[in-house]
């Protein structure tokens, strides 16, 4: 009973995050810091409901679309905040920088930050050394390396235009019918989602249908005033906007799809919390990214593309660059101790530097690591060539 309640409240205070948004914006909130902190909380609370009702959802879908629907909807409100961004870039050309801004940030720290503390979790609570990558995930490494070698070509021809919506939409279709082939399993859940899982099915049905609602609802009026709020508080304190969209943003938008990864490596399920960050990368590196054009040409009412200045084309490059070493290191469908410490640090390091120059250095380091890895460990590179011209092992 304990257990359930102690569910129950969890349940409780995300739907309470949500709530207290509403009221306090339909009283008219607007100081910058407090609008920031409660639209941001209620993304906090709306991505766990998310995620919540993603994984009841697996007892009526596959498997592994079951993983991709909670990957997709544990990063729904950084969709929101970066569409957002995009959109308001077809009227102003300013916040073109603020939509790479945010979407490089939040790929950067999936991986630099996300999986790193998976591997971490995993090791000090079943004492293994490595994060074992399901060989059915390696249809997820043959997507993320095909949007990453593709992602090289944006910042070349500095533009993200509808060619680039029509090939990375398409692959992440393409990757929704590849994991849609599974057969639908009982799922084993836990915490929260076991609670929403455990009802009949038309109350459970019925549940999930109303935190996606309720949740979506959450994010639809907390967005705006979040994003808005960061730029009016970097202008305010004489912080660089780009930096607080970059960083503040997204941690507030994926922190929880984290907790939910990390409680799965603390239940000695760390394959499945880290098949859910990938499938996330996976999703965000292709339709996040694929929307950005799409969504500036719907509000700029024309078929231009998204100009990139130099800065948010180094971005973006130093982003492909991550995703590309991430893609060799987990080729062998191990991620170890040692790996995940690579990511970290370089992750760490890079981010205390925000000088341009400095972070295309980093570039060539991780390009530079990609080809040691790929030229000195065998399992790596065979498997790589093997999921690049096969589609999977």
């Amino acid at each position: 009973m304990d257990g359930r309640k102690g569910k129950a409240s969890a349940l409780a205070a995300s739907l309470a995050l949500m709530a207290q948004w509403v009221l306090l914006h339909a009283g008219g909130l607007h100081d910058p810091v407090y609008v920031a902190l409660s639209s941001g909380a209620a993304i906090f609370g709306a991505a766990f409901s998310l995620s919540w009702a993603a994984e009841a959802a697996q007892h009526d879908v596959p498997p592994s679309v079951a993983v991709v629907l909670v990957a997709l909807l544990a990063v729904l409100p950084e969709y929101a905040v970066d569409m957002y961004f995009a959109w308001e870039a077809g009227k102003d050309p300013i916040y073109t920088h603020y939509a790479t801004a945010n979407i490089t940030g939040a790929n950067r720290i999936l991986i630099g930050l996300g999986w790193p503390v998976v591997a971490f979790v995993a090791w000090r609570k079943s004492g293994s050394r490595h994060v074992r990558v399901a060989k059915g995930d390696s249809v997820e490494v043959f997507y993320l390396l095909a949007a990453t070698l593709y992602s090289f070509v944006i910042p070349l021809k500095g533009t993200l235009s509808w060619i680039d919506a029509v090939f990375l939409v398409g692959l992440f279709v393409s990757y929704i019918v590849s994991a849609s082939r599974e057969a639908v399993v009982e799922p084993s859940l836990d915490g929260t989602a076991e609670m929403i899982g455990s009802l009949p099915q038309f109350r459970r049905r019925l549940a999930v249908a109303a935190l996606f609602a309720a949740a979506g609802g959450a994010i639809f009026l907390a967005a705006e005033p979040f994003a808005e709020s960061l730029l009016e508080i970097g202008k305010t304190f004489g912080v660089e906007e780009f930096l607080l969209v970059q960083w503040v943003a997204p941690l507030a938008s994926e922190t929880p799809e984290f907790v939910v990864a990390v409680i799965f490596a603390l239940k000695l399920k760390a394959e499945l919390g880290f098949a859910a960050l990938l499938s996330s990368k996976v999703n965000q590196w292709t339709l996040l990214v694929g929307m950005l054009p799409l969504v500036f040409m719907m509000s700029a009412g024309s078929m231009a593309p998204m100009m990139l200045d130099e800065r948010q084309a180094h971005e973006i490059l130093l982003t492909s660059a991550q995703s590309l070493f991430a893609v060799i290191l987990i080729a062998d469908l191990r991620f170890g101790i040692g790996e995940a410490l690579a990511l970290l640090v370089l992750f760490l390091i890079q981010l205390s530097f925000p000088d341009p120059h400095i972070r295309m250095a980093f570039v060539f380091i991780y390009l530079g690591l990609f080809v040691a890895v790929f030229v000195f460990n065998r399992d790596a590179r065979q498997n790589l060539m093997h999921i690049a011209t096969r589609g999977r092992l």
